[in-house]
C-alpha cells in the first residue's frame, strides 16, 4: 500500500498551518506577542471580561494549553485577571491597555498574512477555500464529538 502525502488532506493541512503559524509569529513578534496567544486576544478583542471557561468554548483548545497561554499572556502584561462579579470560583479576564494597545496592528498583521498567501487564487476561489475548510471542521467535530 502506498501513501501519496500530496493528496492527503491530513498533510496538507497540517503543513499550510505549520507555515502559516511560522509566518504569523515572525510578524508579530515586534508587536511582543506569539502565535499560540492570538486565538485568545482575538476572543478578547471581541468581547474582554470573559472567563476562562467561556474561552475554552471559543477556542476549542485544551484547558492546559489555555491555562499556560493565559500565565504567559499575564507574565507579558497583556491580560489582567479579575474576580467574577457572581461567581466566587471563577475569575474573569481582562486584557490591560498593553494588550489593547496592540489590537489594530495585529488585526492588519493577520489580514495582510491572509490577503498575501490567499493571492494566487479569485475572490470565488477563496470564499469556496475558506468555505471548504468550515466545512471540514465542521465534519470532524461532527465525526469525533469534539
Amino acid at each position: 500500500m502506498e501513501f501519496d502525502r500530496m493528496n492527503s488532506a491530513g498533510y496538507l493541512v497540517n503543513n499550510l498551518a505549520r507555515l502559516l503559524v511560522e509566518v504569523l509569529r515572525k510578524r508579530v513578534a515586534p508587536l511582543g506577542i506569539v502565535p499560540g496567544q492570538f486565538p485568545a486576544l482575538l476572543a478578547l478583542w471581541e468581547k474582554d471580561g470573559l472567563t476562562q471557561k467561556e474561552l475554552l468554548a471559543m477556542l476549542d483548545i485544551e484547558q492546559a494549553t489555555l491555562a499556560n497561554t493565559l500565565t504567559r499572556m499575564e507574565r507579558d502584561g497583556l491580560i489582567i485577571r479579575k474576580e467574577h462579579p457572581a461567581d466566587a470560583r471563577a475569575r474573569t479576564i481582562h486584557l490591560t491597555e498593553q494588550g489593547q494597545s496592540i489590537r489594530d496592528e495585529a488585526y492588519r498583521t493577520a489580514m495582510q498574512i491572509n490577503e498575501e498567501v490567499l493571492a494566487d487564487l479569485s475572490d470565488e476561489e477563496t470564499k469556496a477555500f475558506l468555505g471548504y475548510m468550515r466545512r471540514v471542521i465542521g465534519r470532524i467535530k461532527e465525526v469525533e464529538n469534539c
